[in-house]
Parts: C-alpha cells; sequence; structure tokens
C-alpha cells in the first residue's frame, strides 16, 4: 500500500518561494514515476512536473520550467518540489501522486496514489 503527505504550503507574494514536501511510504518498485500536480479553484487537475524512478524530469508545460525543480531525497521516502519566483497564477491546491509506469505525458490517469494536497496561495 502507498500513502503520500504533502506538506510546506502556505501563503507568500509574489516573487517569493515555497519548498513543497510529499512523504512516501510504500513497497519497493523497479519502475514508477512520482509527480506533483495542481488544482486551481474552478480549474481542471493538471500536472505540473514529474520525476522518474531514473532520476530525470518530466516536464508537463512551461508555464514552470525553469523557477520549479523536482527532486527526491537520498532515500527516496520524499519528494520535493521547489517554487521560486512564484506566480499568483501558481495559486492552488497541490497534490503528490505516485505511478508504478513510466511519467510519459504525466496523465492523471495514471496515477492512483494521491496525497492530501496542501494549498498554495500567491498575493499579488
Amino acid at each position: 500500500q502507498v500513502t503520500l503527505a504533502e506538506s510546506g504550503g502556505g501563503s507568500v507574494q509574489s516573487g517569493g518561494t515555497l519548498t513543497l514536501s510529499c512523504a512516501f511510504s510504500g513497497p519497493e518498485s523497479k519502475r514508477w514515476c512520482m509527480a506533483w500536480f495542481r488544482r486551481g479553484a474552478g480549474e481542471e487537475r493538471e500536472a505540473v512536473m514529474g520525476l522518474t524512478n531514473g532520476g530525470r524530469t518530466q516536464y508537463h508545460s512551461d508555464s514552470t520550467r525553469g523557477r520549479f525543480t523536482i527532486s527526491q531525497n537520498n532515500d527516496k521516502n520524499t519528494l520535493f518540489l521547489q517554487m521560486n519566483s512564484l506566480k499568483y497564477e501558481d495559486t492552488a491546491m497541490y497534490y503528490c501522486a505516485f505511478s508504478n509506469w513510466a511519467c510519459g505525458a504525466l496523465s492523471r490517469l495514471n496515477f492512483i496514489y494521491w496525497g492530501q494536497g496542501t494549498q498554495v496561495t500567491v498575493s499579488s
């Protein structure tokens, strides 16, 4: 059984920085993808970026490329999302997700394990 628990959300002014964490527990898997998704008010849940078991970052869109960084600790039990130069439009509930499949196009349909989410609010 895989469990995911996000933390680190909060309120920050535009241009600020936040780092989200996702504590992961579950059986070892040779192939996996862990990713961050987000859902703004009244919007669909969208992928932010993913991390493959080989350590490669899978980007979903250009809106966060260069500002956000996904990483994992050495024990591979915590996933991070460092968010720099935050913008008002980054305001959303952020979710951590796990898949036993390759990251691919980061379709949310491939992710069956989800955390409860952590809210990020960016004021302009």
